[in-house]
Protein backbone atom coordinates (compact mmCIF):
# COMPACT_ATOMS: atom_id res chain seq x y z
CA UNK A 1 0.00 0.00 0.00
CA UNK A 2 1.39 3.03 -1.21
CA UNK A 3 1.68 6.24 1.26
CA UNK A 4 -1.37 8.00 -0.50
CA UNK A 5 -3.86 5.32 -0.53
CA UNK A 6 -3.61 5.08 3.61
CA UNK A 7 -6.58 6.79 5.28
CA UNK A 8 -4.28 8.91 8.22
CA UNK A 9 -0.79 10.08 8.30
CA UNK A 10 1.51 7.47 9.71
CA UNK A 11 4.46 9.00 11.81
CA UNK A 12 7.46 7.36 12.14
CA UNK A 13 8.30 5.17 15.49
CA UNK A 14 10.90 2.95 17.10
CA UNK A 15 8.83 1.23 20.45
CA UNK A 16 8.64 -2.30 21.47
CA UNK A 17 5.37 -3.99 22.02
CA UNK A 18 3.72 -7.48 21.42
CA UNK A 19 1.10 -9.35 19.25
CA UNK A 20 -0.94 -11.31 21.54
CA UNK A 21 -3.45 -13.81 20.86
CA UNK A 22 -5.04 -16.94 21.66
CA UNK A 23 -6.85 -15.39 25.25
CA UNK A 24 -3.39 -14.07 26.09
CA UNK A 25 -1.88 -17.49 25.82
CA UNK A 26 0.66 -16.47 23.42
CA UNK A 27 2.86 -13.64 22.37
CA UNK A 28 5.11 -12.62 19.33
CA UNK A 29 7.31 -9.86 20.34
CA UNK A 30 7.57 -6.88 17.81
CA UNK A 31 8.85 -3.56 17.06
CA UNK A 32 6.53 -0.36 15.92
CA UNK A 33 8.19 1.28 12.84
CA UNK A 34 5.22 3.42 11.79
CA UNK A 35 1.92 4.52 13.60
CA UNK A 36 -1.22 6.34 13.08
CA UNK A 37 -4.74 6.45 14.15
CA UNK A 38 -5.63 4.13 12.04
CA UNK A 39 -2.91 1.62 11.44
CA UNK A 40 0.72 0.79 12.01
CA UNK A 41 3.86 -1.09 10.41
CA UNK A 42 5.15 -3.82 12.92
CA UNK A 43 9.04 -5.28 12.30
CA UNK A 44 8.82 -9.15 13.77
CA UNK A 45 11.47 -11.75 13.35
CA UNK A 46 8.94 -14.09 11.63
CA UNK A 47 5.55 -13.19 10.00
CA UNK A 48 5.08 -16.76 10.04
CA UNK A 49 2.54 -17.79 12.82
CA UNK A 50 1.23 -14.32 12.98
CA UNK A 51 -2.46 -14.60 13.13
CA UNK A 52 -5.04 -12.63 11.13
CA UNK A 53 -6.48 -10.88 14.46
CA UNK A 54 -4.85 -9.72 17.20
CA UNK A 55 -4.14 -7.32 20.03
CA UNK A 56 -1.13 -4.93 19.89
CA UNK A 57 0.30 -4.39 23.39
CA UNK A 58 2.27 -1.08 23.54
CA UNK A 59 4.69 -0.11 26.15
CA UNK A 60 2.86 2.44 27.33
CA UNK A 61 0.17 0.54 28.37
CA UNK A 62 -1.93 0.87 25.24
CA UNK A 63 -3.29 -2.40 23.92
CA UNK A 64 -5.33 -1.82 20.31
CA UNK A 65 -6.95 -4.43 18.46
CA UNK A 66 -5.61 -5.37 14.92
CA UNK A 67 -5.91 -7.64 11.60
CA UNK A 68 -3.51 -7.95 9.56
CA UNK A 69 -3.76 -5.72 5.72
CA UNK A 70 -0.16 -7.29 4.31
CA UNK A 71 2.79 -9.10 5.32
CA UNK A 72 6.25 -9.95 4.38
CA UNK A 73 8.69 -12.17 6.21
CA UNK A 74 9.44 -9.40 8.45
CA UNK A 75 7.29 -6.51 8.44
CA UNK A 76 3.16 -6.63 8.77
CA UNK A 77 0.74 -3.93 8.46
CA UNK A 78 -2.03 -3.77 10.40
CA UNK A 79 -5.36 -1.95 10.73
CA UNK A 80 -6.92 -0.78 14.10
CA UNK A 81 -10.13 -2.30 14.55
Amino acid sequence: MSEDERSAQRHRTLKSGKIVFNDGRSTFDCVIRNLSDTGAKLTVTSAFGVPHRFVLAMTDGRRLDCELAWHSETEIGVRFI
